[in-house]
């Protein structure tokens, strides 16, 4: 009896010990032309964007992804007419940074503000969140600060922000995080319109990014999607593409450096 005991606990041991292993990039994505990988893995990242009329192209729900249906589903259910994906990792041995590492460059919501890019019309390079702060909630948008760093990383939270953009003024956004599969995932969509001129764009949950964060051997994984529903009188006027593009990049900017700056 004794014998069949520490049998049965070696191998629960060694499957633990497997499945407590990180995932490599090509088990999440096994599919994928060595360019888009070599992209990837390379200091730009991969991005590509892609529209309703012309057929969306989703590398995360490829046949074969190793990505939970829900990081694509959740943004493809708002119905959006442009989208834009992108997959970059953080290099670094395994275990350099954690999910709560992860947790905590997601909560310095302040550092967003003054990250530059570079705008066409002004030809030059531009704050694209002139101010960024935390707000208490939907109703109540009195700006709070950020707290300090966590210690134990919660299964899931919301958070409420307040970010000033270069281009819509004030805009709003609901962060929802959560831990889902192997990672942490953090969801951002506007709960007020977006406006320029005084004039809606981008109506109340129209717009959608998620980023996923997952530990993997080959450093951090952080794959991003977002998405936008715009009527066509202001789609024919603006480069959604872009303007959907930019605003995704800084913000995984925001975060690549927060999970950088904390090891």
């Amino acid at each position: 009896m004794t014998k069949k005991i520490i049998v049965v606990f070696l191998y629960l041991s060694s499957v633990t010990g497997i499945y407590a292993q990180p995932r490599a990039f090509n088990d999440i994505f096994p599919n994928i032309s060595q360019n888009i990988r070599n992209a990837a893995l390379g200091p730009e990242g991969y991005v590509i964007s892609s529209q309703r009329a012309n057929g969306f192209q989703i590398i995360g729900n490829s046949r074969n992804c190793g990505l939970d249906s829900q990081i694509v589903n959740n943004v493809l259910a708002g119905n959006p007419g442009y989208l834009v994906e992108s997959i970059t990792v953080i290099p670094g041995n395994p275990g350099f940074a954690s999910l709560l590492d992860v947790y905590n460059a997601l909560g310095n919501i302040q550092r967003l503000s003054g990250r530059l890019y570079n705008s066409y019309t002004r030809n030059q390079e531009i704050p694209l969140f002139e101010e960024a702060t935390r707000v208490l909630s939907e109703r109540r948008t009195t700006a709070i600060p950020d707290p300090p760093p966590a210690r134990i990383l919660p299964r899931s939270e919301i958070v409420y922000i307040r970010l000033k953009d270069a281009n819509f003024g004030n805009t709003y956004y609901r962060g929802e995080m959560a831990i889902i599969q192997n990672g942490l995932r953090y969801i951002l969509t506007n709960f007020k319109s977006l406006s320029y001129f005084f004039v809606p764009v981008i109506r109340e949950g129209r717009f959608i990014a998620q980023l996923y964060f997952e530990p993997i051997q080959e450093g951090i994984l952080i794959y991003s999607i977002a998405g936008a529903d715009i009527p066509e009188i202001f789609a024919s006027r603006i480069d959604m593409n872009s303007a959907i593009a930019k605003r995704l990049a800084v913000i995984t900017a925001w975060a690549s450096e927060g999970i950088i700056n904390t090891n």
